[in-house]
């Protein structure tokens, strides 16, 4: 992705007449006529960002996530750095926007926190080299991938743990023509720093990332490809406020609720 001045932010919005995509510029959202990736025309219509209820910024087929992809993060874990990356899903029923709650559930006692960098996907990709991936991210975002680490630790697989309503959160916005190469990760609970890491520390950088995962199974305009995160990963209670920062983009919020 470029990191000319040609960067624009795209959202959504809940509206009177449901769901839009909006282009932000400056306080203002203006909406569109269909999803970003597609190059629709803007309405005409204006609304004020003061008061928007956000909704996720894209709409997903499928979350794709990838496990111990920062090397300090696979330290702390107690777990090898993997040679090639570690896929597994979170369902759209995760999905969760900037500002609503993440709800911690019964059986969990040790939910935490882990701030990450995600792409939206733009074209339709199957069997991806290297450079039609990169060519086929259209934006990226802000990402938590939530976990109940005490099932995470009891079992094999991450499905449980990784998967519980509300655990994708992701947002405010997208952000497209911003370079990642190498940009700063932080996620602060009640506004103290927890975790603080920079982009270049990936193992496997995004558009490697992508071109993997398209070798598995295809990706449609609007999935959502979560990077990894840096250490620090912590837990959470009920009344906190976990922020997840992506330097240049924006600043995703949720509140902790039992």
């Amino acid at each position: 992705m470029s990191s000319g001045a040609d960067v624009r932010r795209y959202g959504r919005v809940e509206t009177p007449a449901g769901p839009r995509f909006v282009e932000l510029e400056g306080q203002r959202a203006h909406l569109l006529a269909d999803a970003p990736w597609t190059t629709p025309h803007r309405t005409g219509e204006v609304v004020p960002l003061d008061g928007a209820r956000w909704l996720v910024p894209t709409t997903a087929t499928k979350v794709v996530a990838i496990g111990q992809n920062y090397r300090k993060h696979a330290e702390e874990m107690g777990k090898a750095v993997p040679l090639e990356p570690l896929l597994f899903m979170k369902p759209t029923t995760a999905l969760n926007p900037h500002l609503a709650p993440i709800v911690l559930p019964p059986d969990s006692q040790e939910v935490h926190h882990e701030a990450e960098l995600a792409l939206v996907i733009g074209a339709r990709l199957t069997r991806a080299s290297e450079a039609e991936a990169a060519a086929g991210i259209f934006a990226v975002t802000c990402f938590n991938d939530v976990t109940a680490r005490d099932v995470q630790r009891r079992e094999v697989q991450h499905t449980r743990a990784k998967s519980y309503d509300t655990f994708a959160c992701c947002g405010p916005w997208m952000v497209r023509g911003l370079d990642v190469t190498d940009r700063l990760v932080t996620c602060r609970l009640n506004g103290v720093e927890r975790q603080s890491g920079r982009t270049s520390d990936m193992v496997h950088p995004p558009a490697k990332l992508v071109a993997f995962i398209s070798q598995v199974m295809t990706l449609l305009p609007g999935d959502v490809v979560s990077t990894g995160t840096p250490s620090g990963v912590g837990p959470m209670k009920d009344g906190d406020v976990v922020e997840v920062e992506l330097e240049g983009l924006g600043v995703l919020v949720n509140p902790v609720r039992r």
